[in-house]
C-alpha cells in the first residue's frame, strides 16, 4: 500500500474516531489537570515515544549540555501536543462552517465546551468565538522557559517522581505528591502525570481555559488576526497570575527566553507547521516518529 493510501485510510479512521469519541465517556483524571485521554479520545493514539519517562538531568555536570538535553527532550513533545490541539481546532472550524450539525457533531462540540469551560449556547456564534480563542497552541519558547523554571531543569522532586514540569496542583487525595512545605489545613497536592508529555498537555489546557490567563489568550488571538505567530515573550505578559511573584515572575520567564535563545524553537516550529493546517498534514505529524519533530526533521522524511 502506498504512503498516500495509508494516510487516506488514517484520515477516514480519524473522522470516524471523532464520531465515536462523542459517544464514549472517559473517566476524568482529576479536577484541574486533564490527561490527553479526557475528551480527546477522538484523536489518534499517542506514539509510543510520547509515553517515555523524564531523563535524569541531574547526571549532567556541564550546564550547557544539561540545557541542550532538556530542550531537545521537550521540543518534540511540545510540537506533538500543539499538533493535536490544531487537529481539534481544525475539526472545530469544520463544524463552524456547517449550516446544521447532526447529533454526533453537537455532542462533540459540547464536550469541547465543557473541557475548555466555555459557557454559551450550543453551536452559537459566541460558542465558536470562545472555543476558537481557547483551542489554540502555545509557543515552544514559553513552554520551555516555564518548564525549566518550575522544574529546576527537570531535577525537582515533582519532576522526577511525578513528571510534573510546571508545578501544577490537584485537589483530590492521592492525585499527586504532597508538598513537604504544605501549610497545615491545606489539601492540595502537586499533580503526578503518566509522562512528561501529559504534563505539557495539561499545562496547555490550563493556559487555554483558566480565567487567569485571559490576557494571554487575547494577545494570541490578536496575533492570529494579523497572521502572525505569537512569541513566547509576548504571551508571557499574560502570566501575571501564574506565580505569587507577579511581574517579577513574568520578567524572569522573559529573561530565560532571551538568554537561552528560545525564540529559535519558535522559528523552527513555524517552519515545521507552515501551511500544514489541513487534517491530513496534521495527522502526518501526530503519528510520526520522534525524529520527525526535531528541528528540520519532517523535511528529512519528505526528501
Amino acid at each position: 500500500m502506498s504512503a498516500g493510501a495509508k494516510l487516506t485510510g488514517m484520515v477516514v479512521t480519524l473522522v470516524l474516531a471523532f464520531a465515536w469519541g462523542t459517544l464514549h465517556e472517559p473517566v476524568d483524571y482529576q479536577p484541574e489537570y486533564d490527561q490527553d485521554s479526557v475528551t480527546l479520545d477522538a484523536l489518534p493514539s499517542l506514539p509510543d515515544w510520547a509515553h517515555s519517562d523524564l531523563p535524569d538531568f541531574s547526571t549532567f555536570s556541564d550546564t550547557a549540555e544539561k540545557k541542550s538535553a532538556f530542550f531537545s527532550f521537550l521540543y518534540p513533545r511540545i510540537v506533538l501536543a500543539n499538533t493535536r490541539v490544531l487537529m481539534l481546532r481544525e475539526n472545530l472550524q469544520t463544524l463552524e462552517g456547517k449550516p446544521e450539525l447532526n447529533e454526533t457533531e453537537r455532542a462533540w462540540l459540547q464536550r469541547q465546551a465543557e473541557r475548555l469551560r466555555v459557557d454559551a449556547d450550543l453551536a452559537s456564534t459566541e460558542m465558536y468565538e470562545l472555543l476558537n480563542r481557547r483551542l489554540d497552541v502555545i509557543p515552544p519558547s514559553l513552554i520551555m522557559a516555564q518548564a525549566a523554571n518550575e522544574s529546576a531543569w527537570g531535577t525537582s522532586r515533582f519532576a522526577r517522581k511525578g513528571n510534573n514540569l510546571f508545578g501544577q496542583w490537584c485537589f483530590s487525595a492521592g492525585c499527586g505528591l504532597v508538598p513537604l512545605s504544605r501549610n497545615e489545613g491545606a489539601s492540595h497536592e502537586v499533580a503526578s502525570f503518566e509522562s512528561p508529555y501529559a504534563s505539557i498537555r495539561a499545562y496547555i489546557t490550563n493556559l487555554n481555559r483558566h480565567d487567569t490567563y485571559q490576557a494571554l489568550r487575547n494577545t494570541r488571538e490578536q496575533a492570529r488576526t494579523k497572521d502572525r505567530f505569537p512569541s513566547g515573550t509576548a504571551l508571557a505578559q499574560g502570566l501575571i497570575g501564574y506565580s505569587e511573584r507577579g511581574a517579577a515572575y513574568v520578567e524572569e520567564i522573559q529573561s530565560m527566553i532571551s538568554y537561552n535563545n528560545l525564540g529559535y524553537y519558535d522559528q523552527q516550529y513555524k517552519s515545521l507547521i507552515g501551511e500544514r493546517d489541513s487534517l491530513p498534514d496534521l495527522l502526518q505529524l501526530a503519528t510520526a516518529g520522534e525524529d520527525a519533530f526535531t528541528p528540520g526533521g519532517i523535511a528529512k522524511n519528505e526528501g
